[in-house]
């Protein structure tokens, strides 16, 4: 118990960084967050990457998309980081390897690209699952909006996935689909 003089009778836990902490996060948590950081700003470095392809290519629609799209990993890692320092961690920042730069098609592109968001979806299931296992309701509530978030991202890459593999490297379909994503029509079909 603390009085107002300021003294205390509690001694406060403090975690590596010696921010106090609520709680304690399990070790193999806190290491799954920081692989789970590093494949967010794999992800956007990758985005930013195929950004400039397509941009080389005049496909302006295509590029903003994925100019967007490492953006809002940039921000995900952000938020991973911020949460981690929430909890009273440590934020490593492990070294990144180049994206890659050379494709095919962007048929290729998006492929690719579904995958990784397919990858990253599996990463925050592992880190929910072993959420739960150390009984962290504290990270568990924290990745529930994230993975709802990722679900409905690994949705638009196979709709868009679709949408180019459906026109075939036909320049003119290429072009309608280039233009939905300038004007930021490119959302999946609703029936609800």
């Amino acid at each position: 118990m603390t009085s107002l003089t300021g003294k205390s009778s509690l001694s406060v836990s403090k975690g590596p960084a010696g921010r106090a902490i609520a709680e304690h996060m399990e070790d193999a948590l806190v290491e799954a967050f920081q692989q789970h950081l590093t494949m967010e700003r794999n992800a956007s470095a990758a985005y930013f990457a195929i950004a400039i392809w397509f941009a080389e290519r005049e496909l302006r629609g295509f590029a903003e998309f994925f100019k967007n799209e490492a953006k809002s990993e940039q921000e995900h890692a952000c938020k991973f980081a911020d949460y981690l320092i929430a909890r009273g961690q440590t934020v490593l920042l492990q070294e990144l390897p180049a994206p890659r730069q050379n494709w095919s098609s962007p048929q290729e592109i998006l492929e690719a690209s579904f995958q990784m968001e397919a990858d990253v979806t599996t990463s925050l299931n592992q880190l929910y699952a072993i959420a739960e296992r150390s009984s962290d309701m504290r990270t568990t509530v924290f990745l529930d909006p994230t993975i709802d978030s990722q679900i409905n991202s690994e949705n638009d890459f196979a709709h868009l996935m679709g949408r180019v593999k459906f026109a075939n490297d036909q320049p003119s379909a290429m072009l309608i689909i280039d233009g939905e994503l300038s004007e930021g029509k490119h959302s999946p079909a609703k029936l609800a």
